[in-house]
C-alpha cells in the first residue's frame, strides 16, 4: 500500500464490539488509520464536532432498530463535509429506502457481512478509483522515460563519433569501444540493450563479440547487429551464426539505420513491459494473503506463490515446478471417491468453494478451499489457476460445535438429542437382527438436596464423578447419556434381561458408594433404575423411553435405589393414570383459565454500566424501568395452576401437552392473553416488545398462521413489537416449513428468534437460511462461562457466527455480575437472567382498563 494510503482515516460504526475488532483489525493491516465507534449516537457526535478529516466511513446497518439515529446518520452524511467522503454500508438485509439512498449518493458502497472481507477492495477502489489495467496501454503511448542504452564498436574514432552523436540526437544512451576485448569489458560492467558492432576490426573481427555475448548467460539478452561497409554475403551468413539480429551498413541513408535500429528499440520496450507486468503478477502473488498456483492443462504446476508455499510447509518453488499437483500435494485417499480438484485440472471445469484436503511436507492433513479457474488462450485451456486458503482453525470449531451438540458439556456424555437418535438407529437394527438391547433409565435420589444444602458447583461435581463412574462399568459398544437435570441413560447391547439387570446393578451398587466432600461434609446419591428391553414390535424410539421412565418410577415409589425392569400390563396401567391425570389437567386449565403468564425483562448490553454492576439481583431492571420513555423487552413465561393454586412450571406439563397434541391451543392462550396484556397497559404498550415461545406442532400447523394474524388485527398491537422464539432443533427438524411460517409473519412485521442456539447442530448454512431476526444462546453455556474458558470460547463462537450473519444475540440465564462482563466482552447485544430480573406477574400498567380473560 503506497505511503499515501497509511494516513487515511477511516470511521467505523458498529455495535458489536467482536465486528468492530475484526473490521479494525482487518484494515489496519492495509495501513489504514482507524476511528471506531460503538453506536449510531456516538457517530452522529463524532461527525457533528467537525474536528476530524475522515477519508472513508464504514456503517454496520441494523437489522431492526435504531431508526431515527440512522435517518440522522444518512443526513449528515449527505451533506457537507462528508457528502463526498466513501461511505460503505455492511448489512444482509438492506431495505428499498437505503438502496434509494445510496444510489442518490455517488462513493457509497454495500457489503453483505458474509463477504466482510471485501471491504478491504471495495476501499481501495474507491479512495483510489483509477484503473489499475490502462496503465499498460498509457504506457505504450508515453514516450519511454527509461533510454535504450546502445553500445557501439569500431576502431575508427570519427566513425564512433559520428554514430554516438547521431544516436544521442534520437534519445539513446551511448557508450563506445573501440576493440572486442573493450566492447566485451562494458557489456559485463554496465546495462546494454543493443550492441552494433563493426564487422571486420584488427585484432578480432565483430562476429566473435557477436558469439561471445551470445553464450554468456549475463549478457544473452542483448540485442545485437552487425555493421559494415562492405556487402558480403559470408559476412552476413556469419553475423547471423554469431547470433546477430541484424546486419547494417555504414553507407546507408541514417533514415534507415535509425528505421533499423527503431525496431528494435521497440522489441525491448515490449520486453521491458512484458517483464515489468510479470514482476507486478509475482508482487501482487507475494503479497496475497491465500496461497495461489498455477497448473498446466495436464496438471503440472506452474508456478506457486509464497503463501502457497508456508501452507503447504515448503521453502522453494523450483523443486515442484513441472511437478504434477495431484502427486504433489493432495491428500490422497482411495475410499474418498472423485477427486475433483484433479479432474478440473484437465477440464477446466470452474470449482468454487470446494473443500479438499492437502497434504503438508511434514506429512499431517490440512483442510482447504479451493477455488478454481481456467486458463484460455484464443478459446483454447491452456492451464487453470487455483486459490486456497487453509480452514483448519474453522473445521476446529465446527468441530467444537459438532461435539458441543451431541454431548453434554458438563459430563462429556451424549446429550438427549442424539441419544434419541442413536436409539432409533439401535431398535432398528435390534429388529433387523435380532440381537437384542436394553434402554436404562437412571433417575438420581436426593440430588435436590445436594444442590440446596452444598451449592450448584458441589452438584456439578458430583455429576461429573458419577458420569466418570457409570463409564467405567460400560462395555466398549454401551453408550451413557445425561438426558435432564439428574437423569441419565444407558443403552446395553447384545444382553438378556438378566444380563441387563446385572449390569444395572452394579452400576447403581458403584454409584451408592460415591462421595464427594465439602466443607468436612461427605455428599451422596442413590438412583433408581429403570429397564426396558427393546423387544416390542413396531416400538419407537418414544415408547421404549416411556418404558424405561414408567419402570424407573415404579422403582422409585419401590424404596429408591431400586432396580425395576419394566413388564407390560401392569406397568403400563400404572403410568398411564398419570399421563391421563395431567392430559385432564392440562384440558381444564385450557377451559378454565388456570394458566398464568410472567414477564421476564430483557435488556439491552449497551444499557448497561458495567463499572457499577450492583451485587444484589433486578436492581439493574429497576434502574431501567425508572427511566421515561424507554422500551421494554420481556419474554413471557406460561405457568399452570392447580384446583388447590398450586404453580407448576412448564417442565411438569408441556411433555404432556406435547404428546397429546396441545401445544398448539396453550401457545394460542399464551398470545392471546399476552396480547390483552399489552393493550390494557394503555400508554405504555407503546414501548413494550413481547418475545413469545411457540411450539414445533404450531409451526407445523397451517391453521395457525391465520389464527396468529387474526388475533394481532383483534387487538391492534402492532406486529413489530412481537417476536417469536422458535428452538433450534423445532426449526431444523422442519426447516422448509419453519422458513414458510417464519416468512409469512416476518411479511407483517413480526420478528423471529432461534431459541437455544447451541443445543443442536445448527450448522452455518442452516442458520444462513432460517430468515432469523436473533439468535437465543442456550443457557447451559452462559451459566457456565465464569467457571470455565471453554464455555467462554462456545459462547464467543456462536456470538461471532450469529453476528456475521447479521443476527442478533440475545444470552439467557445470565445469574451474575461477573457474568454480564464476560458477555460484554463476548460481544452479545442483549442479555436476561435472574441477575437482571426474576420473572414478573404482571406488565408495567400505565392504563386503568384490564380486560376480563376470555375463553378460547
Amino acid at each position: 500500500m503506497p505511503d499515501s494510503v497509511a494516513k487515511q482515516r477511516v470511521l467505523i460504526v458498529e455495535e458489536s464490539a467482536t465486528l468492530r475488532y475484526m473490521l479494525g483489525k482487518t484494515l489496519e493491516k492495509q495501513g489504514y488509520e482507524i476511528i471506531s465507534v460503538d453506536s449510531f449516537e456516538s457517530a452522529i457526535k463524532t461527525l457533528q464536532s467537525n474536528t476530524l478529516e475522515l477519508h472513508a466511513i464504514l456503517v454496520g446497518w441494523p437489522n431492526y432498530e435504531h431508526f431515527e439515529e440512522s435517518k440522522h446518520l444518512l443526513v449528515l452524511l449527505d451533506r457537507e463535509p462528508y457528502s463526498e467522503v466513501a461511505v460503505i454500508l455492511l448489512s444482509n438485509d438492506a431495505e428499498l429506502d437505503l438502496l434509494n439512498w445510496m444510489s442518490t449518493r455517488r462513493t457509497t458502497a454495500l457489503v453483505p457481512w458474509e463477504n466482510y472481507q471485501e471491504v478491504v477492495s471495495s476501499l481501495q477502489a474507491m479512495l483510489d478509483p483509477l484503473p489499475q489495467q490502462p496503465i499498460v496501454e498509457q504506457r505504450q503511448t508515453q514516450p519511454n522515460t527509461t533510454p535504450t542504452s546502445v553500445l557501439f564498436v569500431d576502431d575508427s574514432k570519427s566513425i564512433r563519433i559520428y554514430y554516438q552523436r547521431l544516436l544521442e540526437r534520437n534519445n539513446y544512451s551511448v557508450v563506445t569501444a573501440n576493440s572486442v576485448e573493450e566492447a566485451y569489458k562494458i557489456a559485463l560492467d554496465k546495462d546494454i540493450d543493443i550492441a552494433i558492432i563493426d564487422y571486420f576490426m584488427p585484432e578480432q573481427n565483430g562476429y566473435v563479440l557477436c558469439q561471445k555475448l551470445r553464450d554468456n548467460p549475463q549478457t544473452a539478452d542483448i540485442r545485437t547487429a552487425v555493421i559494415t561497409g562492405t556487402y558480403l554475403d559470408s559476412v552476413i551468413r556469419d553475423c547471423l551464426q554469431a547470433g546477430a539480429i541484424e546486419c547494417m551498413f555504414k553507407n546507408e541513408a541514417e533514415e534507415l539505420f535509425l528505421a533499423r535500429l527503431s525496431g528494435m528499440r521497440r522489441f525491448i520496450e515490449v520486453q521491458r513491459s512484458i517483464e515489468k507486468q510479470r514482476e507486478n503478477l509475482a508482487a501482487i502473488l507475494e503479497s496475497v494473503g491465500e496461497g495461489v498456483y498455477g497448473v498446466d492443462k495436464d496438471g503440472r504446476i506452474t508456478f506457486m506463490n509464497p503463501a502457497a508455499l508456508k501452507v503447504l510447509g515448503m521453502q522453494d518453488v523450483k523443486s515442484l515446478l513441472g511437478v504434477n499437483a495431484y502427486d504433489a500435494f493432495h491428500y490422497n485417499k482411495h475410499d474418498v471417491g472423485r477427486d475433483l480438484l484433479k479432474e478440473a485440472y484437465f477440464s477446466g471445469e470452474q470449482l468454487k468453494g470446494w473443500e479438499t484436503q492437502f497434504r503438508h511436507k511434514s506429512g499431517k492433513e490440512i483442510p482447504v478451499d479451493c477455488t478454481l479457474y481456467a486458463l484460455s488462450v484464443n478459446g483454447k485451456q491452456e492451464g487453470s489457476v487455483i486459490a486456497f486458503r487453509d480452514i483448519s482453525e474453522r473445521k476446529m470449531m465446527e468441530e467444537k460445535l459438532r461435539w458441543q451438540a451431541t454431548h453434554d458439556h458438563l459430563t462429556g456424555l451424549y446429550n438427549r438429542r442424539y441419544f434419541e437418535s442413536y436409539l432409533e438407529k439401535e431398535i432398528s437394527s435390534v429388529s433387523r437382527t435380532g440381537i437384542m438391547s436394553a434402554l436404562v433409565y437412571l433417575d438420581l435420589d436426593r440430588f435436590k438436596y445436594v444442590n440446596d444444602t452444598a451449592g450448584h458447583e458441589i452438584g456439578d461435581q458430583l455429576l461429573v464423578d458419577l458420569s466418570q463412574e457409570v463409564n467405567k462399568h460400560l462395555r466398549r459398544h454401551d453408550v451413557a447419556a445425561r438426558i435432564g437435570g439428574d437423569e441419565f441413560a444407558l443403552i446395553l447391547k447384545n444382553v438378556d434381561e438378566t444380563v441387563a439387570v446385572s449390569i444395572a446393578d452394579e452400576v447403581r451398587t458403584s454409584l451408592s458408594n460415591l462421595r464427594v466432600h465439602h466443607d468436612d461434609k461427605a455428599y451422596h446419591v442413590n438412583a433408581s433404575f429403570g429397564i426396558a428391553m427393546m423387544d416390542t414390535p413396531d416400538a419407537t424410539a418414544g415408547d421404549v423411553m416411556a418404558n424405561a421412565d414408567i419402570a424407573c418410577h415404579i422403582a422409585k415409589r419401590l424404596g429408591r435405589n431400586q432396580t425395576h425392569m419394566y413388564e407390560k400390563g401392569s406397568d403400563e396401567r400404572n403410568a398411564m393414570g398419570s399421563e391421563l391425570g395431567w392430559s385432564v389437567r392440562i384440558r381444564e386449565a385450557l377451559e378454565k383459565n388456570m394458566f398464568q403468564l410472567h414477564y421476564q425483562p430483557i435488556m439491552q448490553m449497551k444499557d448497561l454500566d458495567l463499572v457499577n454492576l450492583p451485587a444484589h439481583d433486578g436492581v439493574l431492571w429497576q434502574r431501567h424501568i425508572k427511566e421515561t420513555d424507554t422500551v421494554n423487552n420481556y419474554e413471557v413465561l406460561v405457568r399452570m395452576l392447580d384446583e388447590n393454586g398450586a404453580t407448576h412450571y412448564p417442565d411438569s406439563f408441556i411433555p404432556t401437552a406435547e404428546r397429546f397434541n396441545m401445544m398448539t391451543d396453550i401457545d394460542m392462550w399464551v398470545l392471546e392473553n399476552a396480547l390483552q396484556e399489552v393493550v390494557a397497559t394503555g400508554p405504555a404498550s407503546k414501548n413494550i416488545r413481547l418475545s413469545i415461545n411457540i411450539s414445533g406442532n404450531t409451526v407445523d400447523s397451517d391453521e395457525t398462521l391465520d389464527r396468529i394474524r387474526s388475533l394481532i388485527d383483534q387487538y391492534g398491537v402492532s406486529p413489530s413489537s412481537l417476536t417469536f422464539e422458535v428452538t433450534e432443533t423445532c426449526a431444523i427438524a422442519n426447516l422448509e416449513q419453519a422458513n414458510d411460517f417464519i416468512n409469512e409473519l416476518r411479511k407483517i412485521g413480526c420478528r423471529f428468534s432461534l431459541d437455544d442456539f447451541g443445543s443442536g447442530f445448527c450448522s452455518f448454512s442452516q442458520l444462513k437460511n432460517l430468515p432469523t431476526d436473533f439468535v437465543k444462546i442456550d443457557g447451559q453455556f452462559v451459566r457456565s462461562m465464569a467457571r470455565g474458558a471453554t464455555d467462554r470460547a462456545i459462547v464467543t463462537a456462536m456470538n461471532d457466527v450469529a453476528h456475521s450473519l447479521g443476527r442478533y444475540t440475545v444470552a439467557e440465564y445470565v445469574e451474575s455480575p461477573e457474568i454480564v462482563r464476560l458477555l460484554k466482552i463476548c460481544g452479545v447485544d442483549k442479555v436476561q437472567g435472574n441477575y437482571i430480573s426474576e420473572p414478573l406477574a404482571e406488565l408495567p400498567n400505565s392504563n386503568v382498563v384490564s380486560f376480563a380473560k376470555q375463553k378460547m
